[in-house]
């Protein structure tokens, strides 16, 4: 009677141990942020820096902007600072340019302690041909999937999808390749720049581009886990769209989006 009594009391402390450690596993998994990008249209500006410090989730977040796609210009590190210092979080810079000299910290050890990851416009193929040669675009695919939010704007929203329209060659607008982590193509700058709507469609009909999302300068797409989150503007004349094909035509879906406050 002891014997089954001690069996039956060890059977119940086994199921308790195992149902207490998959809750425990559930709660750990469950607990792991949703990987982010906030990829929107133009120029850095403090609204949006503001945006991706909510994206975070957290109250004084570290965010480092990389203005490789510029050359570390001094002049968009210096305006990145200003626009930082009176908003909630620690900013820092990623620079590229540098030797053994300069720096004797590894891109991985910055990047990878960061909250959020701002990348600057500018030249998209030679930023990414940088990148590539330097490892960098590995790190960054590894920090996203860590949780590390991404975002950017022109060439620093172009990377993160497969392709699309940049002006970083010579005489015409051409297709570049990104990162990839969006399964789509972009076109940044869709109404600022007249000559950009058209050639995104000519591109996606020809087959030079799969579909993908077109932002006007002032609007914004959140991605979580590759989808679409959702929308966000600074005004009603700037939105985000899902260009694709229907029927051998191009269609153009402007997303629905919220306006959000601007930040002086």
């Amino acid at each position: 009677m002891k014997t089954s009594f001690r069996l039956i009391s060890l059977i119940f402390i086994i199921l308790f141990i195992s149902i207490s450690f998959n809750i425990l596993q559930s709660q750990t998994l469950g607990s792991k942020p949703d990987p982010i990008i906030f990829a929107y249209g133009g120029g850095l500006n403090k609204t949006f820096i503001t945006y991706v410090a909510s994206l975070t989730g957290k109250s004084n977040p570290s965010i480092c902007y990389i203005p490789t796609a510029s050359a570390d210009s001094d002049q968009g590190i210096i305006r990145w600072y200003e626009m930082a210092k009176d908003l909630p979080i620690r900013p820092s810079v990623l620079r590229t340019f540098v030797t053994s000299y300069d720096d004797k910290e590894s891109f991985e050890n910055i990047i990878m302690r960061m909250d959020a990851i701002i990348v600057g416009g500018g030249n998209t193929l030679n930023m990414m041909a940088i990148w590539k040669a330097q490892g960098i675009d590995t790190v960054i695919k590894n920090a996203y999937k860590k949780g590390i939010v991404m975002a950017g704007g022109s060439a620093g929203s172009l990377c993160w999808f497969e392709s699309g329209t940049t002006d970083s060659r010579p005489i015409n607008l051409s297709i570049v390749e990104c990162l990839g982590i969006l399964p789509y193509s972009h076109c940044p700058h869709y109404h600022s720049e007249k000559s950009r709507q058209p050639l995104y469609f000519d591109n996606i009909l020809n087959g030079h581009l799969s579909s993908g999302y077109a932002i006007d300068d002032q609007a914004g797409i959140v991605f979580k886990n590759g989808v679409v989150d959702h929308v966000v503007r600074m005004n009603e004349e700037n939105n985000a769209y899902f260009v694709h094909l229907k029927n051998g035509k191009i269609v153009e879906d402007k997303l629905p989006g919220k306006i959000i406050e601007n930040v002086k």
